[in-house]
């Protein structure tokens, strides 16, 4: 079984998808996230679907079950990463992420989960601009 590595980056988790999700992976990275938001008091998490080349039903149903274990125990959900060809796939197969949010890339999910809101605006306003030049 693959494992999905799960980082802290201040009150923040991130789990980096980059392996392809069986459903015993899925089972072990919702009882070892439940176990980190739990033992870190992460107040976020942030889920780059980045390595992934397609999204299923499966997948989409993954994605909502492991936002609703971290909303329970208190930690919104961003997932980040997404391609244009999964977004679209996701909206073909009317897979919606209900109460998740999304973001382009890691550094705008972490300006999401900010609690200073001045400086996630900061955050966003530095990446767009990085990204037009």
């Amino acid at each position: 079984m693959n494992e999905v590595p799960i980082l802290k980056i201040g009150s923040t988790l991130l789990v980096s998808i980059q392996v392809e999700l069986q459903d015993d992976t899925v089972l072990q990275l919702q009882e070892d996230l439940a176990a980190r938001i739990t033992r870190t008091g992460a107040r976020g998490v942030i889920i780059d679907i980045s390595g992934l080349e397609i999204v299923d039903s499966f997948i989409g149903r993954m994605l909502a079950s492991v936002a609703a274990v971290s909303r329970v125990l208190d930690a919104r959900t961003v997932v980040v990463g997404m391609r244009p060809a999964v977004a679209i796939t996701m909206v073909e197969l009317g897979l919606g992420l209900h109460g998740v949010q999304t973001a382009l890339d890691v550094d705008r999910g972490l300006a999401l989960l900010s609690p200073d809101s001045g400086a996630a605006e900061d955050v966003l306003l530095a990446a767009v601009e990085r990204d037009a030049g």
